[in-house]
């Protein structure tokens, strides 16, 4: 059953200031919009539940990539293709820009933003395994002014977040620490495009001579949230790749998800295939150092 469109309202204010001002006078009456890609498939199936938005896709204070010599940020409103165009994100964070890549077609690519993908707060959402591995920060915003948070513990919950009623998430951070890393990511899904994914594996490290020594894991896809495997990776930091230490770090894995039965897949299917990668990133590192 399609939604009556009448039912629902949308805003566009002229400038940031605005729209921080609407959100802090009527606290939780308004949901940001946008490029749409998620809510306008709830709204074309009659599911969409808040009927009050708040148009922010012509804020210009949210759009834009800068790079310096420590970081780089990005706008909430940086599309899929601006971030596979950028050319400090192509070559230092090739993960995020395979993610955007996988995400959609052309159509969503041109529209879907970085900051929606993490303000809908899917965990089958295909760019927050490799931001939780690049170790990004968000900047959120308010009337009262604006902090800094990072991404790993964002997330709390399903579709459950730190952001405030009132807040807007106004940039993504990155360090420029990723030139010495390897990068592994891997999207499993239905189909090679246009399909969401069943599972959603991230990875970077860095070798010392036999050992690993720095690793960084996150999956989509099988849990409440995208998560961060800081269990798998003490079980690998610090140790030479071998049978004994993938075992542990399987075993570990094995403990930190909780992937379930639904319409896209079976938990033991992703539980296998979650391990598989693992393994397969695991020794990838052995062929590269």
């Amino acid at each position: 059953m399609r939604a009556y469109v009448p039912a629902y309202q949308l805003i566009s204010p002229a400038t940031l200031g605005e729209a921080l001002d609407v959100l802090a006078r009527d606290e939780g009456k308004w949901k940001p919009f946008a490029g749409g890609t998620d809510l306008m498939v709830l709204l074309e199936a009659g599911k969409l539940p808040h009927q009050n938005y708040l148009n922010i896709w012509n804020l210009p204070e949210l759009r834009g990539i800068e790079v310096t010599a420590a970081h780089v940020t990005m706008g909430a409103l940086t599309t899929y293709t601006e971030v596979q165009d950028n050319e400090t994100l192509r070559a230092e964070f090739p993960m995020l820009c395979q993610a955007a890549k996988e995400t959609g077609g052309l159509a969503i690519q041109n529209r879907g933003t970085l900051g929606g993908n993490i303000a809908n707060a899917s965990p089958a959402a295909d760019s927050p395994p490799a931001l939780l591995t690049y170790d990004a920060e968000l900047e959120l915003i308010s009337a009262a002014g604006s902090r800094w948070v990072a991404y790993q513990g964002f997330h709390t919950g399903y579709k459950q977040m730190t952001m405030r009623p009132n807040e807007l998430l106004r940039a993504i951070r990155l360090p420029r620490t990723t030139r010495q890393l390897t990068h592994y990511y891997r999207k499993v899904g239905t189909r090679r495009a246009q399909a969401i994914s069943k599972v959603c594996f991230a990875g970077v490290a860095r070798m010392n001579g036999q050992e690993i020594a720095e690793i960084r894991i996150a999956l989509g896809s099988v849990a409440p949230i995208p998560i961060r495997c800081t269990e798998t990776e003490s079980a690998l930091r610090g140790k030479v790749i071998s049978k004994e230490s993938l075992t542990a770090a399987r075993a570990a894995l094995t403990l930190e998800i909780a992937p379930i039965d639904d319409v896209r897949s079976t938990r033991n299917y992703r539980l296998r295939v979650s391990l598989n990668l693992l393994e397969d990133f695991i020794l990838q590192l052995n062929r590269t150092r």
